[in-house]
């Protein structure tokens, strides 16, 4: 499968740039899939107005595959994407599916992620970690053999790796590479991404994404022009694709059509501004920074267990759960920023997607 084939208007929807929520799992408190909530999720994400979702992904929790959820969780977002008809009728979807492992597991879930019908799969690389440059590009171009990949620049405090801008140079030379997913938490380290893709000229080509949860207002508000061949080359981070977004979700649509359009406009107001350190607040709680981000997952269960669309906030393993004071955090940047909350939204809907 090439980036060419995949249906030009879900294509569309990925160069924009969209909300692409990093998809929970649902649990029961035997710690097994709750299928009735997990499809109330992808619900939730798609009357919201993302333009797609993330699954298999590290908020997915990366252990499905341990416990042989992996083809049922995608095949089950996949299957609810297709039959449910969002607020304001049917749309187009880019849909992305985790990838992981060594090369063999990773083309295996290529393979399979195609064939349930995703566009493309989001590559992480933790597990070539000792792995030399030319070894990993190997890895990467032989699951590109598979399906269109999103490059994932992962932080390394939950398992990612040190990739240099040598690396994301020869991974944006990948023609099936159509986008890339920068989540490393380091402003140095996104340039580095930034900087690949302006060398291999492949700007036009992979669409760049913020997975930095941290700055994800200044990321998508901000232009990166480096020099290429002597002439200034201008990039923009289009869209998120980001764990952050799997919960409050609503107001995440409604942020990201406000910064396109402020952009398009080339007026950005202050009040935008000052919203980047409200979501970073907002961020550091759900992903517990205090506890280097033990709690991240357990953190976004909890503000869906409160809003009801989760029965608990259990992880897969049993040693994952919210830290000490993280539930307090939660409680505090709820009430501080109302506005990038979507609690009523959840409330009104929330029957329709349980049902």
């Amino acid at each position: 499968m090439h980036w060419r084939d995949i249906p030009p208007d879900s294509l569309a929807v990925l160069r924009r740039g969209a909300v692409i929520p990093a998809h929970l799992l649902a649990l029961d408190a035997a710690r097994l899939l709750d299928t009735r909530r997990q499809r109330a999720m992808t619900r939730y994400y798609l009357d919201a107005g993302a333009g797609g979702v993330a699954v298999g992904v590290h908020s997915t929790q990366f252990a499905i595959r341990e416990v042989g959820l992996y083809r049922p969780v995608l095949e089950l977002a996949m299957q609810t994407a297709r039959e449910w008809t969002p607020i304001g009728g049917k749309r187009p979807l880019f849909m992305v599916a985790g990838l992981a492992g060594r090369t063999d597991q990773a083309v295996r879930e290529a393979e399979t992620a195609r064939g349930l019908g995703y566009h493309a799969g989001l590559l992480s690389l933790a597990a070539m970690k000792g792995a030399s440059e030319d070894e990993i590009v190997a890895h990467c171009s032989a699951v590109a053999q598979a399906m269109p990949l999103v490059g994932f620049y992962l932080q390394p405090a939950v398992g990612g790796i040190h990739l240099p801008a040598s690396f994301w140079h020869r991974f944006a030379q990948i023609d099936n590479v159509i986008a890339i997913k920068m989540a490393p938490f380091n402003r140095y380290r996104t340039l580095d991404v930034i900087r690949g893709v302006v060398a291999a000229g492949a700007e036009e080509r992979v669409t760049l994404y913020t997975g930095n949860d941290d700055h994800i207002v200044m990321d998508l508000l901000a232009p990166f022009t480096f020099m290429r061949d002597g002439q200034a080359v201008t990039v923009r981070i289009r869209g998120g694709l980001l764990g952050h977004w799997s919960v409050w979700t609503r107001r995440a649509v409604e942020l990201l059509d406000r910064i396109h359009a402020e952009v398009a406009a080339g007026r950005i107001t202050p009040e935008l501004l000052a919203l980047d350190a409200q979501v970073t607040d907002c961020n550091a709680a759900l992903f517990d920074v205090a506890h280097d981000f033990h709690g991240c997952i357990a953190g976004c269960h909890e503000v869906l267990r409160r809003q009801g669309l989760l029965e608990g906030t259990w992880c897969l393993d049993a040693n994952e759960g919210l830290s000490a004071g993280q539930a307090e955090e939660l409680t505090r940047v709820t009430r501080d920023y109302p506005h990038l909350v979507d609690d009523a939204f959840v409330a009104e809907h929330r029957a329709r997607w349980l049902a």
